[in-house]
């Protein structure tokens, strides 16, 4: 297809506070961890950020609060190449952040507190009604309101661009956001909520993408280190290995996928094409300590 080189990511920006532990805490347990840090993310910005290291102009709409944590995701953005103009700052409320624990294995768990990001809704997608006219790939996911994500992902299809919902966290998906979907990534779990059943391992995940596919134009199982599965409408099923590398951590792998698979997307690349280079960009993340990235 035609090369439209720009993706625009539509959704969080989330200042993380990073907790090493020897594991994450069972309810009521209080761990001594051996390191903190903060780091610039949430989803949407991850995947900004992933898309502009890919090598095509990426741009983020989002918000965020008058606060330190705003400033610092801003000027996060700047430093990594990704337009952010509209970007707004709040005064009434703070920027979201996160916290995320990891345990000696590499994996982690993380509670978010969205602030600023509930705010975005109609009136930002009439303010990128130019930035839409030159977007080939619009991505989402599930931590901004999903009426607003069907608001814009109408909008950029009108204006000839496709829409990529990464549907992260899991959480119903509206019939009008739906309508509008052209590439569905989810994880297993995701998955299971999205579809109904569950997935258990790749050949659950390529029968679950296959049914979906019926529902959205294309597909993608992300499964960790048992690869991905991908169905399109009218194609058969197949599967990507995972790439074998030494886990570091896990942290962002998701993120990094979807921007690298949006870039690529967006450079005219085909899906299988475009997917391997995603699963190539996350393997590679994931063997990189947190400091290097």
């Amino acid at each position: 297809m035609t090369a439209r080189p720009l993706v625009t990511v539509f959704g969080s920006l989330h200042y993380d506070i990073m907790v090493d532990s020897p594991d994450r805490p069972r309810k009521g347990e209080t761990l001594a961890g051996s390191a903190w840090f903060p780091k610039c993310g949430g989803k949407g910005g991850n995947q900004a950020v992933a898309a502009a290291r890919a090598g095509v102009p990426a741009a983020m709409i989002g918000a965020v609060g008058d606060d330190d944590f705003g400033r610092a995701l801003v000027a996060n953005l700047d430093r990594r190449g990704v337009d952010r103009s509209r970007v707004r700052t709040l005064g009434s409320a703070g920027s979201g952040m996160s916290v995320a624990i990891f345990d000696a294995d590499g994996d982690y768990g993380a509670v978010i507190v969205s602030g600023a990001n509930l705010s975005l809704g109609e009136a930002d997608v009439a303010a990128a009604a130019d930035l839409l006219a030159r977007t080939g790939v619009l991505v989402l996911q599930n931590e901004v309101p999903d009426a607003a994500n069907a608001a814009i992902a109408a909008a950029a299809r009108a204006a000839g661009g496709r829409v990529l919902l990464n549907a992260a966290p899991a959480r119903p998906l509206s019939d009008a956001l739906q309508r509008q979907i052209d590439i569905l990534v989810v994880n297993a779990v995701e998955a299971a909520d999205v579809s109904g059943r569950a997935v258990a391992g790749p050949s659950d995940a390529l029968a679950v993408a296959a049914e979906l596919a019926g529902r959205f134009p294309h597909v993608v199982v992300t499964l960790g280190g048992d690869g991905l599965v991908y169905a399109g409408a009218g194609e058969a099923p197949y599967a990507l290995p995972a790439i074998p590398v030494r886990l570091v951590s896990t942290h962002g792998a998701g993120d990094e996928f979807i921007g690298v698979l949006a870039a690529g997307l967006a450079q005219g690349k085909g899906i299988r094409v475009a997917l391997e280079a995603a699963n190539a960009a996350a393997a590679k993340l994931v063997a990189t300590p947190e400091n290097e990235r």
